[in-house]
């Protein structure tokens, strides 16, 4: 149920922001898209530090559904942009609480991905009674491996990064620790240094890279509608990548860079400290959901480089076996993206199946 707060519906188009101040050091930026009285769903974006985009609107009917997109701190549009001081998991948790009860919003579900799973699950063990479902695609369970695989040189770079390698300021032999207070000095300092520049850049590239590697091998999995939608997708991010690697060894700092150094001065500050999750609280966080039989979808591309499929097929399992009937679990064709065409008709599915019960 929903408290009326205006008059005024929500627009259907991608709306300018509006923010809620969190204490002297933060302003958190909200989008209200959708239907005013619609079903009420809170879209979490992953990153940490890259904020909601209109393309995370694609699985919903805006006609229905009411969508909450905030960009966490010191993502996107909140302020300050690229602010780290007071920013950690419990903090974000306690934004989404007070943002539901700024709305006045009783209960809504949640729609996360890849990082974003991580704070969809802390807050539903915060708040179970105030989460209705989860859809959660391409769980991230902050393991070494996936954050070492996209941060430390390796074979699979892809030839236009071997041939750059010297614009990464990683060895290939550092230990992932050091890998990170390196990458986190540089950017927590001048984000106009020449260094600082090629780190973000990089790490841009690299994330490009691991898409592009799930995209390719779904390709070969695909129906042949699929696959024709999967190309121009594919051929998007190619350009967008040609692009980002014409630009990496560019001196000069453009409007680009601004936005890319905010991010990942963000993403290191988390990832640094295993994004602020103890050891076993995301199985801890499951199990918790599985006994409240809160309702969990976990869908996952079976050909994601960036974000393991064991993660969402071990969560998923563990849920299964403590509360059967409370969780699905789909492998659709797909890379990491959400805007792939086999992940993103999956999860149109998902969320709307939610309406089609409220309509029986």
């Amino acid at each position: 149920m929903t408290r009326k707060i205006n008059a005024t519906p929500a627009s259907t188009h991608w709306p300018a922001p509006r923010w809620l101040a969190r204490g002297a050091l933060h302003r958190i930026a909200w989008r209200d898209v959708g239907a005013f009285s619609g079903e009420p769903w809170l879209l979490l974006h992953g990153g940490p530090g890259s904020g909601c985009q209109p393309g995370l609107l694609a699985p919903f009917d805006l006609r229905r559904q009411r969508v909450i997109a905030p960009d966490q701190r010191g993502a996107g549009a909140s302020r300050p942009r690229g602010g780290v001081a007071g920013n950690h998991l419990a903090a974000l948790v306690a934004d989404l609480e007070a943002l539901r009860q700024h709305l006045g919003i009783e209960r809504w579900s949640l729609l996360a991905g890849s990082w974003g799973t991580v704070l969809a699950l802390q807050y539903a063990q915060a708040h179970p009674d105030r989460v209705q479902r989860l859809v959660l695609r391409a769980a991230f369970a902050l393991t070494r491996r996936e954050i070492g695989g996209l941060l430390l040189p390796s074979g699979r770079h892809g030839k236009n990064l071997r041939e750059s390698s010297g614009a990464w300021p990683v060895r290939a032999q550092s230990p992932l620790p050091a890998a990170l207070s390196r990458l986190e000095q540089l950017l927590q300092n001048d984000a106009a240094s020449v260094t600082a520049l090629r780190a973000q850049r990089g790490w841009a590239l690299r994330e490009m890279r691991d898409a592009l590697h799930g995209m390719r091998r779904s390709l070969r999995h695909s129906s042949a509608a699929q696959a024709a939608m999967q190309r121009r997708t594919w051929a998007q991010l190619q350009r967008q990548q040609r692009r980002a690697q014409a630009q990496l060894l560019r001196p000069q700092a453009g409007r680009a860079d601004a936005r890319l150094w905010a991010r990942y001065r963000v993403q290191v500050h988390y990832l640094r400290r295993r994004g602020f999750v103890r050891p076993g609280a995301q199985d801890a966080a499951v199990r918790q959901l599985a006994l409240q039989r809160v309702a969990v979808d976990w869908v996952h591309g079976r050909f994601d480089a960036i974000c393991p499929p064991a993660n969402s097929a071990r969560w998923a399992q563990l849920q299964r076996r403590l509360a059967p009937g409370s969780t699905q679990w789909h492998r659709p064709a797909s890379g990491h993206l959400g805007h792939e065409c086999a992940m993103a008709a999956c999860l149109r599915d998902c969320v709307q199946r939610s309406v089609l019960l409220q309509k029986k």
